[in-house]
């Protein structure tokens, strides 16, 4: 009981934090469209093969490369609490794939933590290697259905 006590505000910070970066991404390309004169200002939302929009949180990610996320992601020390993998544990840290939060959340909670995880500063973890990072954590894969797996039926 002592263990989730802990690690419940964690959570509940991290998804705090989520929704809040999507709340405020949202309003900000609302809004950033209804000031924009027609044909200007505002890019055009990503959109995806089927022609709908991307949601925001993609649309706002820095490229990068998701084998150098990979490395970075275990040589800055993240698979410590995270996994290898980023699944992440109830007793060391969140999960963060294969689904990660926006971009704008995931970094202003590395940069200024506010859980037991310490910051990493662009010092530490520049810009670049942060999108690199984010870019493992948007590539991992999904995992499989419970129904696919004959030893949970």
């Amino acid at each position: 009981m002592k263990r989730f006590a802990l690690v419940a505000p964690v959570v509940v910070v991290a998804l705090t934090l989520a929704e809040g970066a999507v709340a405020q991404s949202s309003s900000r390309v609302q809004t950033t469209a209804a000031s924009a004169p027609q044909g200007q200002g505002a890019p055009a939302p990503a959109s995806t093969t089927q022609g709908q929009t991307a949601p925001p949180s993609t649309a706002a990610a820095p490229a990068g490369n998701a084998e150098t996320g990979r490395k970075l992601f275990v040589s800055d020390g993240c698979y410590q609490c995270h996994g290898y993998e980023a699944q992440g544990s109830t007793a060391t840290g969140p999960r963060l794939g294969p689904r990660p939060m926006p971009f704008a959340g995931f970094s202003r909670y590395v940069r200024q933590p506010t859980g037991q995880m310490p910051p990493y500063t662009t010092k530490i973890v520049p810009d670049t290697d942060l999108a690199h990072s984010y870019a493992f954590l948007r590539a991992l894969p999904e995992p499989p259905a419970v129904q696919s797996i004959p030893l949970l039926n």
